[in-house]
């Protein structure tokens, strides 16, 4: 059985920290929490540990893994182009419940499934989760759950689920049950585009329309 970290205890926290640092690197799953449900991660640079990770929730590479990053300057690493209405959401609620699929940069070494060209990218509002950001870089991170079956609140949960598939658990107690926010800007980089929203999460479609304009949402 993989070790659970209660990171409320400091030490633990350092311990959990520390291994989830390593498994990432040497190309294992790690479950982590983050301001929604819980998440199984991998080096999203590996390939292998991608595959893992979609191995072990048992879906197919139809269902792209997207990355969470730690910051907007990220966004612009990854990104082949940010249009404005991208720019105006992504500073009113990152870090936060909002995904964002955008062209990525054709230059990028990865494979995240079948994205035909794009990226779906999040900035999380938990601390945990943006501390091993900041140390590992951009994470392929999915909810910490098989397939079909109710995404993870706790560690317990997630563990119950993927168990020794996964290399370490970090628990930061009970997450939230609604799972992000995710639009699709893509059309946005053409004229005429609309932001389309795939997923109605934390976020509703309602602030979207209101911060972007609804003449410019599907």
């Amino acid at each position: 059985m993989a070790p659970i970290f209660d990171c409320s205890v400091k030490s633990e926290l350092l311990t959990g920290m520390r291994l989830a640092r390593k498994a990432i690197a040497r190309g294992d799953l790690v479950v982590l929490p983050t301001d929604t449900v819980y998440g199984v991660a991998a080096d999203a640079f590996n390939p292998a540990a991608v595959q893992k990770l979609i191995f072990a929730k048992g879906r197919t590479r139809r269902a792209p893994t997207p990355v969470l990053i730690p910051g907007i300057p990220t966004l612009d690493a990854l990104a082949q182009s940010v249009p404005d209405e991208v720019r105006a959401l992504v500073t009113a609620f990152w870090p936060g419940g909002l995904t964002v699929i955008v062209p990525a940069q054709s230059s990028l070494n990865w494979d995240l499934g079948e994205t035909r060209g794009t990226v779906a990218l999040r900035m999380p509002s938990n601390e945990i989760a943006l501390a091993l950001l900041s140390d590992t870089g951009p994470l392929a991170v999915s909810s910490a759950n098989h397939t079909g079956e109710t995404p993870a609140a706790t560690a317990a949960d997630a563990e119950r689920m993927l168990g020794a598939a996964v290399s370490v658990y970090l628990d930061d107690g009970v997450g939230g049950s609604v799972p992000s926010t995710i639009v699709d800007a893509t059309a946005l980089v053409k004229a005429g585009g609309k932001l389309r929203i795939v997923r109605e999460g934390t976020i509703s479609a309602g602030q979207i329309r209101e911060l972007v304009g609804a003449e410019r949402c599907e």
